[in-house]
């Protein structure tokens, strides 16, 4: 997107903070961003922050450590109900009484629980000057198999874009490569995708193929196990970088801010 080309330094200043402790962490991460930036920060599994119009918002946080409350949220997203994207303890850190909470209608209990907006893909929500729009997720049944597939399509689960002064981010939570993408082609400057496992999630040539048809600015992996990331590097890489898309690898817990340039 031009957005990203024009106005966004391509050198993102990355705070590594692997090995220097939770304290470290947060230390850094304290550091308010500077206006017209953008801070993101690869939690556990498909867990996500993201800080930015002086909003900090989380997708999926799962596997927190207990100090971070002292980083509480804005906003919460989460994409469906399985116990690594919505973590009661995660999210009982990082809550406050003002804490926006955004739930797939299907999510009826945890909506009630959290007093929480309910959406289906296509619906759109407000936070601050923010605009988070639910998309599609979902897998298929294994072929062969009279299995039901384990996030299903009429499940209405959701995915989730954020669109920031339109620098937009695209977080896929569990899904397989779905025809539904081909509607988000060239509209997107981050995209989050999970790297497997493969019955659970797309993988392997899937997420090549839900990049070629996404077409982001940036791939960014997520929910991947040991060392998933560098063989998808190594495997994949050379056909990510063949369509024009930079593959960011953040290990879990590190950072990366993108500062925009002065007009």
């Amino acid at each position: 997107m031009s957005f990203l080309k024009n106005k966004i330094a391509m050198g993102a200043i990355l705070v590594a903070l692997i090995g220097v402790g939770s304290l470290g962490v947060l230390l850094a991460l304290n550091t308010p961003v500077e206006d017209n930036s953008i801070r993101i920060t690869l939690l556990d599994n498909a867990g996500v922050m993201i800080e930015a119009e002086g909003l900090r918002i989380y997708i999926d946080p799962y596997n927190l450590p207990d100090n971070q409350t002292d980083l509480p949220a804005d906003a919460i997203l989460v994409t469906h109900p399985h116990g690594d994207h919505y973590h009661f303890g995660a999210i009982e850190k990082i809550a406050t009484d003002d804490t926006i909470f955004i739930f797939p209608e299907n999510m009826s209990t945890e909506i009630d629980r959290h007093d929480g907006v309910g959406v289906n893909p296509g619906d759109t929500v407000e936070i601050g000057s923010i605009t988070v729009t639910a998309f599609w997720m979902y897998t298929f049944p294994p072929e062969g198999t009279d299995f039901e597939a384990t996030h299903p399509v009429e499940a209405n689960w959701t995915s989730y874009i954020l669109d920031i002064n339109g620098f937009r981010i695209f977080h896929a939570g569990d899904s397989k490569c779905i025809d539904e993408y081909e509607q988000l082609s060239g509209t997107i400057d981050i995209a989050f995708l999970p790297l497997g496992p493969g019955c659970q999630t797309m993988c392997d040539t899937e997420v090549v193929d839900a990049l070629e048809m996404i077409e982001p600015e940036i791939f960014i992996p997520i929910h991947y196990g040991e060392g998933a990331e560098d063989s998808f590097e190594s495997v994949y890489g050379g056909q990510v970088e063949n369509m024009g898309i930079e593959l960011m690898i953040l290990a879990y817990w590190e950072s990366t801010i993108f500062e925009s340039e002065t007009v």
